[in-house]
This record gives structure tokens, C-alpha cells and sequence, in this order.
């Protein structure tokens, strides 16, 4: 098996309709981190300090077959096509514990998109 890691930074509001729609799509679950960050447009001031937008970090370890369909999902839920909306990413994953519960319905996932 191998997987691939999708970090998805987004806003609160629409974290878990994001979540949601990658379920739909084959992630099997995720991960979310509470953060603050900012983006080249959203950086506001208020009495000298700057502010930062709360954002939420979703994580999704997932098949690698299923990345693209994944990651798609992401983009069309969230709307990335609209500045300050959010941004996903994919990074590699070079080995991976604690799936052991998982790993037989992955492999007969598998077996069923050979026959």
C-alpha cells in the first residue's frame, strides 16, 4: 500500500462540509488541527497589531490511487478558485504504523478494482 498525506488550510465555517466531501469521495477519515495564519490579502490591522485569521488544518492520509479524485473534491467544495478561500497540497509518505485495522479493507479495495 501506498498513501500520500493532502494538508488542506481552510476556514472554520467550511471545514467540515470539506471533510464531507472528501469522505465522499474515498478518504477514510482526517485529521483537524485549529490554526492561525494569513495570506497576502488578508493581513488586517487593528491599533498597530496585526491580526491573523483562524484557520483549520485538515489532514488526510489517504491511497494514493485516490489522491487526484480526493484533491478535486477539496478544490470544488471549498471554492479555491476564489482568493482566500483555502489551499491543499499533497506530500509524499514514506511508511505508515497504526492502519493495521484498515489494511484488510484496503487490500480487498484493491482486489476489486483488478476484477
Amino acid at each position: 500500500m501506498r498513501f500520500k498525506l493532502i494538508l488542506s488550510s481552510v476556514k472554520p465555517d467550511i471545514t467540515d462540509h470539506i471533510v464531507d466531501s472528501a469522505k465522499g469521495a474515498g478518504a477514510t477519515g482526517a485529521t483537524i488541527i485549529p490554526a492561525r495564519g494569513t495570506g497576502i490579502n488578508e493581513a488586517k490591522t487593528f491599533f498597530g497589531l496585526t491580526l491573523e485569521a483562524q484557520t483549520d488544518i485538515i489532514m488526510l492520509l489517504v491511497e494514493e490511487h485516490r489522491v487526484t479524485q480526493i484533491l478535486e473534491t477539496i478544490k470544488v467544495a471549498g471554492q479555491f478558485n476564489k482568493p482566500g478561500t483555502g489551499i491543499a497540497f499533497v506530500v509524499p509518505v514514506e511508511q505508515v504504523v497504526g492502519l493495521e485495522s484498515q489494511m484488510e479493507k484496503f487490500k480487498e479495495e484493491v482486489r476489486e478494482s483488478y476484477f
